[in-house]
């Protein structure tokens, strides 16, 4: 078969290129992630010509659901705190830039509101509306130790309808009804879930502004907070009226290196503090408030299990009991509030305790305390601010009133605390006042912040969700009803019990107590 000259060469040229074609392998664009506009492109949207359409279409996407995400840390002013707070705004912040759009808005609690519930969320509601109302589609709220993926968390929060009322978290549920929800669903406490603040937690705008306008018409009620997760829930919930909390798997408290991790949107970074050298035994002076009637029941308990931790430890009663010993403060027992002995023994730690002792831990003769893993957490508290450290409760938040640390958990001062308290006029209103709230009060009126770690626990491990407890390695609990306190002690909370490098938490068998 004949051809024209130069048609076979040209075909023989056309193969060629088309075999070499298909071995190279795909070009894929990444314009989008070069910072020097090329000539000629003036803007933005000139350089977007460049990018694949999908990839322009999702970036601008992303960029957009970002900037509709009001992003609120629950943080706190002491200065330990309000750091870890600032490092993951900056980490959610570089994610953002990462994407090479507009910023989000990240929002940190202390630094939002003077007023003193600004940490149980509900009283900002209506700032909330107000401000972001009109604009934004979601408010994430998550604790200083929470870690993000904002592309992921973007990616979950978008298969949700914005213009409905959403209430997404991961759930927690009580297996038993319970004394700090006040046994509220005592036939089946399971059916009511509440969020684990850990792993984040989101309101979507529609629901933001109908908590708003009901909290203008009927403020707040309650004059307790205990515990915020469960009462935020109920609240939202409205006996029915409200949306439920519905869980989002997605939301999780494992940790960063989990094999979980890249499926979640949110992780937790679940290991005891630790900053530096843990503070001395002997830099710690502990006080047990205790009475006659407990001499033989209590005390007891507390030498077969946590004293031995204990450089510098005192009994204070209303008997002196050479065996034990105890301290007679010369103040009577009261059957409520111990206000009286408690500042009797804030008194005698500032003035008969050397002053090179920075810290004072008061508990009850039945608290059960990790003295070892407190030195640690100490690491990270400078002494020389005014802290006042243990689990906070709030009383009247919603009217004014005052946050507290409540006394069965154990509570920690350090002596500069001390020493501003008791210069101060402040002190109880009878003795038999509530101890921990009177001391709430007093430096409220001080201006001096409670400081809360959810380590610290005012009941015991059974009142707690076993996930709520599963990313802590907790550092006490209180009461003895019902339960071996020895056991509980050396299951949760004795240092042989716990496996630890570079205070990663690596974990131990717990009995279901």
């Amino acid at each position: 078969m004949s051809r024209e000259p130069g048609c076979c060469s040209l075909w023989l040229l056309f193969a060629a290129c088309a075999h070499l074609f298909f071995l190279l392998p795909p070009l894929r664009t990444r314009a989008f992630a070069v910072s020097v506009v090329p000539e000629g492109a003036e803007d933005e949207t000139e350089l977007s010509v460049l990018q694949k359409p999908e990839e322009s279409r999702t970036i601008s996407k992303i960029s957009r659901e970002l900037k509709e995400i009001v992003f609120v840390i629950q943080s706190q002013s002491n200065s330990f705190h309000s750091k870890r707070a600032e490092d993951l705004k900056r980490d959610i912040l570089k994610q953002a830039a990462d994407l090479g759009k507009e910023f989000p808005t990240v929002l940190l609690i202390h630094q939002m509101d003077s007023h003193e519930g600004a940490w149980t969320i509900l009283p900002l509601m209506r700032d909330f509306s107000v401000t972001y109302g009109r604009n934004s589609s979601w408010i994430f709220f998550c604790e200083e130790d929470t870690r993000i993926q904002v592309v992921k968390l973007l990616e979950i929060l978008g298969r949700f309808d914005r213009s409905k009322e959403w209430f997404l978290g991961k759930a927690l549920y009580d297996e038993e009804s319970t004394i700090i929800h006040h046994y509220a669903f005592a036939e089946n406490p399971t059916v009511f879930k509440f969020p684990d603040f850990a792993a984040g937690w989101a309101l979507s705008i529609p629901l933001v502004n109908k908590l708003a306008k009901k909290l203008k018409s009927e403020p707040l009620k309650s004059d307790f907070t205990i515990d915020l997760k469960h009462e935020i829930a109920l609240y939202i919930w409205q006996k029915g009226e409200g949306p439920h909390l519905t869980p989002v798997p997605e939301f999780c408290t494992d940790d960063m290196n989990s094999y979980k991790v890249d499926y979640c949107a949110t992780t937790f970074s679940n290991f005891l503090p630790l900053c530096g050298e843990p503070v001395k035994k002997e830099d710690i002076f502990v006080a047990v408030k205790t009475c006659r009637k407990f001499h033989d029941d209590r005390i007891p308990v507390v030498k077969q299990t946590w004293e031995r931790e204990a450089a510098l430890i005192e009994y204070y009663s209303d008997y002196a009991d050479m065996s034990i010993p105890t301290i007679d403060l010369g103040i009577p027992n009261t059957d409520r509030g111990h206000c009286g002995k408690t500042f009797a023994i804030l008194e005698r730690f500032l003035n008969h305790t050397s002053p090179r002792t920075p810290w004072l831990v008061i508990v009850d003769d039945d608290t059960l305390i990790s003295i070892f893993r407190l030195r640690k957490l100490l690491s990270c508290y400078d002494p020389n601010e005014p802290v006042f450290l243990g689990e906070r409760y709030g009383y009247g938040l919603g009217t004014g009133g005052y946050s507290y640390i409540t006394g069965g958990g154990g509570m920690v001062f350090s002596r500069i605390a001390v020493q501003k308290l008791l210069a101060s006029k402040c002190r109880c209103y009878s003795m038999d006042a509530p101890d921990d709230m009177v001391l709430g009060m007093c430096f409220s009126g001080l201006g001096i912040p409670i400081t809360h770690s959810s380590l610290f626990h005012q009941a015991r491990p059974m009142d707690y969700p076993k996930d709520y407890l599963s990313h802590q390695i907790p550092v006490s609990f209180h009461k003895h009803w019902n339960i071996d306190p020895v056991k509980v002690y050396f299951t949760w909370l004795a240092p042989n019990t716990e496996e630890s490098h570079n205070g990663k938490k690596v974990g131990y068998n717990r009995e279901d107590l």
